[in-house]
């Protein structure tokens, strides 16, 4: 009995594991899921690639928009202290003692002066540096006069005095990035200040001291207007000087290509109406009508930046009209 209970059960085991298969996935299984997965995940991938694109260029847009505001906005603090701009013919001739009428300050300033970041163009230095938007302002310069005590022995305590400046903004384009890797294939605006010291008699070391190739306004020039006065204005470097002060980026990514327009003529006109940096400048009434444009496509590639109307987007632009308000004595 108990052997037939083993043959039984040991034939019924037998059985069993004949019967008993491996369960998994087929080769053509696997290579529908495969198929699939490649259909759905594609598009996605496709569609999170366009949304982080239009992000970026997005982003690009906004950071050029707010750079070129904030650009304006520091440049019409500058120019409301304003008691001269020169216009086209004060930037572009050089200085004539001959003939008043002709001269100008080109060759008084950078770039024909050298100066950092603002120098005579050559194959070692291939930035080119142009002059856009030239003017004197009268700035406040605080603690830069002593005051005296009452036995007029010291000077215990501050005041504020005044202080003429010539400041210089300029479009610096970039020709070979090879030797100028710093800033983007565009142009940038720089900006060179040359101080004065404070005209008062008790001005401490603040205020007495000037930059290096400043000299005063020529006021005392012959000239029947303001206009030829100011366009004989000379450095005190001299002939073979260069200035110390460095021209200081103001922005970077500016266009150097512009649709053309015609907002005003010269002389009026200084700079190029289709680039990314130009002024209209009336010298007489002390007002200038200021234009920048930037690109952001240079923040998002490295060729095919010339402005077309399809990409117009990316090419922001905005002005500011601006009349100075300083105090000239003479005036």
């Amino acid at each position: 009995m108990i052997n037939l209970l083993k043959f039984i059960l040991s034939t019924q085991l037998k059985r069993s594991g004949i019967n008993k298969t491996i369960s998994g996935f087929t080769l053509i299984e696997l290579l529908v899921a495969m198929v699939m997965a490649v259909l759905i995940i594609t598009p996605l991938m496709a569609f999170m690639i366009n949304i982080l694109d239009g992000d970026r260029k997005e982003q690009a847009k906004a950071t050029s928009e707010q750079e070129i505001q904030a650009a304006l906005d520091y440049i019409a603090r500058d120019l409301d202290q304003a008691v001269y701009i020169y216009d086209a013919d004060g930037v572009t001739r050089d200085t004539n003692t001959t003939t008043i009428t002709s001269s100008g300050i080109q060759d008084q300033i950078p770039p024909v002066k050298s100066a950092p970041n603002c120098s005579p163009t050559t194959s070692s230095s291939p930035s080119v540096c142009t002059p856009i938007l030239v003017f004197w302002k009268r700035e406040l310069i605080a603690n830069s006069v002593g005051i005296s005590d009452s036995a007029q022995t010291s000077f215990t305590e501050t005041d504020d005095g005044f202080a003429y400046s010539l400041v210089a903004y300029y479009l610096i384009t970039n020709p070979n990035q090879t030797t100028n890797s710093t800033w983007s294939q565009e142009a940038r605006i720089g900006r060179l200040q040359l101080r004065g010291p404070v005209n008062a008699t008790n001005a401490n070391t603040t205020g007495s001291t000037s930059d290096s190739g400043f000299n005063e306004p020529p006021l005392n020039k012959s000239g029947a207007s303001l206009k030829e006065k100011m366009n004989q204005w000379q450095t005190a470097l001299g002939a073979l000087g260069s200035y110390t002060q460095r021209v200081e980026t103001l922005i970077d990514y500016v266009s150097t290509t512009a649709p053309s327009s015609t907002p005003c003529s010269s002389p009026n006109l200084v700079g190029s109406q289709t680039s990314g940096f130009f002024a209209c400048v009336d010298a007489n009434e002390v007002l200038a009508q200021v234009y920048i444009r930037g690109n952001a496509l240079a923040r998002l590639q490295n060729n095919n930046l010339a402005y077309t109307p399809n990409t117009k987007t990316y090419f922001p632009s905005s002005s500011i009209r601006v009349q100075g308000h300083g105090f000239l004595f003479t005036k």
